[in-house]
């Protein structure tokens, strides 16, 4: 684990100082080569340094793998600026991706919360630089905004219990305050920065934003790993902090499964093709959320399941977004129709990603979605209501953003550019290894 950490930080000055020729196929093919040394963080024997398991190596692997991605899938868009920025923001995600990976492997509350708060800096910059119109200022904002203040409990919740137990709490003991109250609100104060982070439904207006104002390398991390940072702290808080009685559960749970279903009818009404991808982001990590909160077996296999597969679709249908973009100027789901008449075969990646979104079987989306349902039918059988209705309007805005992109006439005459060999790679990249880990599920669950 510390070589492939040490490696990721020689990757900096390898990109500041590489010939401006080989600046993007030399520090892609280096970003190719740490996601497969990652490979071996699956085997069992190799998670004996830092804080590596099941929950935190799959995470640790889907970053690295997304990472020389995001450079493929913004070669176009920065090809146009000058080298020195190119050399900037290659530097950028891959500081982004050494916070991320620390975080991942951090052993302690402490080092974790400061890794988590780190990563705000590098993907602050890739929305307020490299962001695509002038409201990406107030995008930045809202995000810091956001993710700052509900962190601040956090922050008040390790300290204190650092104090109690006179060193770094490590995941590995469980905090017994002597007084109820003071467990819960050290519970509270703990989920509120990784239901943020998430977004639970009602701390999510950051997301939208900083989607639609973020250049497609932002969008592919916040979907993909960002989101995943708040998932995988609720579990890890979960297991130092005592588990509560239920009742206390239960506003959150509501919150989340009816915030999802709120998050869907949004999607119905966008008119913006990355903010409905967004907000179908929210929709998902509301059962992810519900899933963690019920705290059995199958929930927290689902879960991971979930923020794995959903992490590789929502980044595919940003990147498809992103060459709909080029080409044509627009996100308005009305201006982009007609697509499958000039790229064929980006609406084969299309519908494949929208069938992975509404999870169909095999996928892991699916087993991931069928182990929540199971958990929460369990938990209460009420909650299949809510469920069906969800899946019901996932089923139908996958379907609305397919026929809306794909099919009808063309509404824009200008010529447009054929499909590029680097985009079918970058969307191959994407789906195949999801295909293959659907058939070997056990690895991420």
């Amino acid at each position: 684990m510390m070589k492939i950490i040490f490696s990721t930080m020689a990757l900096i000055p390898t990109t500041l100082l590489l010939k401006p020729k080989l600046l993007y196929p030399a520090s892609t093919s280096y970003m190719f080569l740490l996601a497969l040394f990652s490979l071996t963080l699956l085997e069992p024997k190799s998670n004996t340094i830092m804080n590596l398991d099941n929950i935190s190596s799959p995470l640790l692997l889907l970053s690295f793998w997304l990472l020389p991605l995001m450079s493929i899938a913004s070669q176009h868009t920065m090809a146009k600026e000058p080298v020195q920025r190119q050399r900037v923001f290659l530097a950028t995600i891959t500081l982004l991706q050494l916070f991320i990976s620390m975080t991942f492997a951090a052993y302690s509350l402490t080092l974790m919360y400061i890794m988590f708060e780190a990563t705000l800096i590098p993907t602050l910059i890739l929305i307020t630089r490299w962001g695509q119109q002038a409201e990406r200022l107030t995008a930045g904002t809202y995000f810091m905004l956001y993710t700052l203040s509900t962190s601040l409990p956090l922050l008040t919740a390790i300290i204190f219990m650092n104090n109690l137990t006179m060193t770094p709490t490590l995941f590995i003991q469980m905090i017994n305050p002597l007084d109820q109250w003071t467990a819960l609100l050290l519970w509270l104060a703990s989920l509120t920065a990784f239901l943020a982070k998430m977004p639970i439904f009602g701390l999510h207006l950051w997301l939208p934003k900083a989607h639609v104002e973020a250049p497609i390398a932002g969008s592919m991390v916040l979907a993909a790993i960002l989101l995943k940072l708040g998932g995988y702290g609720m579990i890890r808080i979960m297991q130092v902090l005592p588990t509560l009685k239920t009742d206390m559960f239960l506003p959150f749970m509501v919150l989340s499964l009816w915030g999802a279903i709120l998050a869907n009818l949004t999607c119905l009404q966008q008119t913006d093709l990355k903010s409905l991808i967004a907000y179908s982001s929210i929709s998902h990590m509301g059962l992810v959320i519900a899933a963690i909160l019920i705290q059995t077996q199958w929930s927290l296999s689902g879960a991971m399941a979930l923020m794995i597969s959903h992490g590789f679709t929502s980044s595919a249908l940003f990147c498809l977004a992103n060459t709909t973009y080029e080409r044509i100027h627009t996100r308005i789901l009305t201006l982009t129709r007609g697509l499958h008449n000039i790229l064929p075969m980006a609406t084969t990646w299309w519908l494949l990603t929208n069938l992975m979104n509404i999870s169909m079987p095999p996928t892991m989306n699916f087993t991931g979605e069928l182990l929540i349902m199971s958990s929460l039918f369990n938990w209460c059988p009420a909650t299949m209501i809510i469920l069906g209705l969800s899946i019901l309007i996932t089923a139908t805005y996958s379907l609305h953003i397919f026929l809306s992109t794909q099919m009808g006439p063309m509404s824009l005459n200008n010529s447009t550019e054929p499909s590029h060999s680097r985009e079918h790679l970058l969307m191959l990249l994407h789906i195949s290894p999801l295909i293959l880990i659907s058939m070997k599920p056990e690895l991420v669950m």
